[in-house]
């Protein structure tokens, strides 16, 4: 068990699979009487019945917030099957926090409403107005398919506080996945934490693709389900292994979808959009929000590590060493660097700017639901 801990800011992971045990020493590690929220990202290789279970005893009325994985980023980096945490404290920090059920059926011309019924809550609380500087965190069941209009909707009630967050996970089995509010674990869910503070803040997004100029276009596809049946009037799987370079679509894997995505163009800037997975009928399903006639560009990768050291670089101009960075960092980009042999240097780059959280189904940024990048929110140490 690893705790870090600064006044403010308490840190901890545990690399026990019993429930109880991981819990204890997650509690022992971030627990504090004066505790205004606490963040947890735990591996769906835990019975999450009984997980569930010694969260509710231990941590009873602490403001806990968490999310399923598709792996963790901890005190040492990038790890599989454990439970990571942290918790703001003191009059350093205020916060709020609201659940959204039932997205699936979700009027989405009221999402606003929550965020701006969050914001009052926050404004209400007794340090609120002394603290200035203030984030939006959102984590949101990573296989509702219903991001882009949630985040949508909630950045119009944010009165510009900037926003990000994380699709939760499942280890790539693509099954279930879950949000914790209030003692529970929940599907088809959201949970938006507003937090003010003293300190200097920044959320930031990065990604390490740029387009190329090869392009392909949808000819079909079913929005609602973020599924495309044909690229160039082709089926689209065939297309897109043949516009990849890849042989036939047997070698359509997560890995080939993780080092051959694609990217759109939305005002001016470019996105990645993720597929997450091939069809038996030669479909292809996205991460993110695809409809028909949208042209897509091949990308291609710029150096990993440079990128993420010119962010983390940006970051200590702008609010000084962090003391902490709330991190959602797409599963994708992990295979990417499990392929090149990389994940142990980027995970000691992470542990060197003090970066905790999870690897996503996909990452929110302001108004925009995303793939393939590295959201998150940096909390310098200057009061």
């Amino acid at each position: 068990m690893s705790k870090l801990e600064t006044i403010a800011i308490r840190k901890g992971a545990s690399a026990m699979l019993n429930p109880r045990k991981a819990v204890q020493e997650l509690w022992d590690a971030i627990y504090a009487d004066d505790a205004k929220i606490g963040f947890f990202f735990c591996s769906p290789e835990f019975d999450l019945v009984a997980l569930e279970a010694a969260l509710a005893e231990r941590f009873g009325d602490f403001p806990l917030v968490g999310c399923t994985t598709a792996g963790e980023l901890t005190p040492f980096g990038y790890r599989d099957g454990s439970l990571v945490g942290l918790s703001l404290c003191g009059d350093d920090f205020e916060a709020s926090t609201t659940c959204i059920e039932d997205i699936e059926n979700l009027n989405i011309g009221e999402t606003s409403q929550y965020a701006k019924e969050g914001l009052e809550r926050l404004k209400s609380c007794e340090c609120a107005d002394k603290l200035s500087n203030r984030f939006a965190f959102l984590l949101i069941d990573g296989l509702c398919q219903k991001e882009d209009a949630v985040v949508s909707g909630l950045n119009n009630g944010l009165e510009g506080i900037p926003l990000f967050g994380g699709s939760a996970g499942d280890d790539l089995l693509f099954e279930e996945t879950f949000v914790f509010f209030e003692g529970k674990f929940r599907s088809n869910a959201a949970v938006l934490s507003i937090v003010s503070s003293c300190f200097p803040i920044k959320v930031f997004k990065t990604q390490h693709f740029v387009p190329t100029d090869v392009k392909m276009v949808v000819t079909e596809a079913d929005p609602s389900n973020r599924i495309v049946s044909e690229i160039n009037a082709e089926p689209a799987a065939k297309e897109y292994a043949r516009i990849a370079g890849l042989e036939n679509t047997d070698d359509l894997s997560p890995l080939a979808f993780a080092t051959n995505p694609l990217m759109v163009k939305v005002g001016g800037t470019y996105f990645v959009r993720s597929i997450a997975r091939r069809f038996e009928d030669n479909k292809l399903g996205f991460f993110s929000a695809i409809d028909q006639g949208i042209v897509l560009r091949v990308a291609k990768s710029v150096d990993f590590i440079e990128n993420l050291k010119q962010m983390f670089d940006e970051i200590v101009d702008e609010i000084g060493p962090p003391q902490l960075i709330i991190g959602c960092d797409c599963a994708f980009r992990k295979i990417e660097l499990e392929r090149k042999q990389m994940k142990q240097k980027v995970g000691e780059l992470l542990v060197e700017n003090n970066v905790l959280g999870f690897s996503t189904y996909g990452e929110q940024f302001r108004s925009m639901h995303v793939n393939q990048t590295f959201t998150g929110v940096a909390i310098g140490s200057r009061r």
